[in-house]
């Protein structure tokens, strides 16, 4: 009882506001029943209206900042244009960008054709190399003699006549095998060039004072033969330079820059060569360098 008492007075408090109330545009109501209240006892809701359709009308207006307030690039310094009239940009290749240096030119230079006249020359002695090879090898240049014989077990199975080998012109055309002629090649190529390198303009020749030839070890009337004898060893004694001027074993061996040089290519030439033998090894090689390709199992015997 003291619950539907409640109910009643806060139905006549609503019913009293109401009628107090200012007239206004009539609401949507809904009658809702109470829960706990009697079934014939009914509370009207107030709810609040719908917004209008608009809800951009009320909501606050953002204004979108300017293109002229947007950042903008950074500024910054070019080099002078006036300083050279290449540079202006104009004669540029890219524009609004820097300047090359003043001293760049404004176009680039084509390179003219070669004259016909300089291919054909390089393929005549192309042909020509092609024409004078041996043992394969364009950078070996001779003719080929075949087989040399000799008294007893002198003699070459395959020899060759080596005028140059690698760009070195040797001073006597040397007899030997293919295997030698390798074998100097690289040492020419490994030893001697870098040795010599710029002194007095590079290696132009050698100065050969013995190559085949059918006789005992140092020229002696007996004992074992010489690998002179097989086309297997050259004797070289100087290096001629592109001044005109010669390196040689006798004169410059022991000191000095040329001295030096020496003592560079016969260390260069173990390994290439199975023997090699100069000014200290012995009385008969102190003028020359002997060089032979006889292995041993030991590898390279150098003195």
């Amino acid at each position: 009882m003291k619950r539907v008492g409640a109910y009643v007075l806060a139905i006549c408090a609503a019913t009293l506001a109401l009628a107090e109330a200012p007239e206004q545009s009539p609401r949507p109501t809904s009658r809702v029943i109470a829960t706990n209240a009697p079934p014939e006892v009914t509370l009207d809701i107030v709810r609040p209206a719908l917004r209008p359709d608009s809800v951009a009308a009320y909501a606050p207006q953002i204004a979108l900042p300017d293109v002229q307030d947007r950042p903008r690039l950074r500024p910054y310094l070019r080099p002078d244009l006036e300083r050279g009239a290449e540079t202006r940009p104009q004669r540029r290749a890219e524009q609004n960008l820097f300047a090359f240096s003043p001293y760049a030119i404004s176009s680039s230079l084509v390179p003219t054709l070669r004259p016909p006249a300089i291919p054909q020359r390089f393929e005549q002695q192309r042909q020509a190399r092609l024409r004078g090879q041996v043992c394969g090898d364009p950078d070996i240049q001779g003719t080929d003699v075949g087989r040399v014989e000799g008294r007893g077990r002198c003699g070459i199975d395959s020899a060759v006549r080596i005028k140059s080998v690698a760009g070195v012109r040797l001073s006597t055309q040397a007899l030997m095998d293919c295997t030698t002629a390798r074998a100097l090649k690289r040492w020419i190529e490994t030893g001697a060039r870098p040795a010599v390198a710029n002194i007095g303009g590079g290696i132009r020749s050698l100065r050969v004072v013995a190559h085949y030839a059918c006789r005992f070890r140092n020229s002696a009337s007996s004992g074992r033969l010489s690998e002179h004898s097989f086309g297997h060893a050259i004797d070289i004694a100087g290096i001629g330079l592109q001044n005109g001027d010669e390196i040689t074993l006798l004169t410059d061996w022991g000191g000095g820059e040329k001295g030096r040089a020496l003592r560079q290519m016969w260390r260069a030439a173990c390994g290439p060569f199975g023997t090699v033998l100069g000014p200290e090894s012995n009385r008969f090689h102190r003028d020359h360098f002997h060089f032979d390709t006889a292995r041993y199992r030991s590898g390279s015997f150098c003195r």
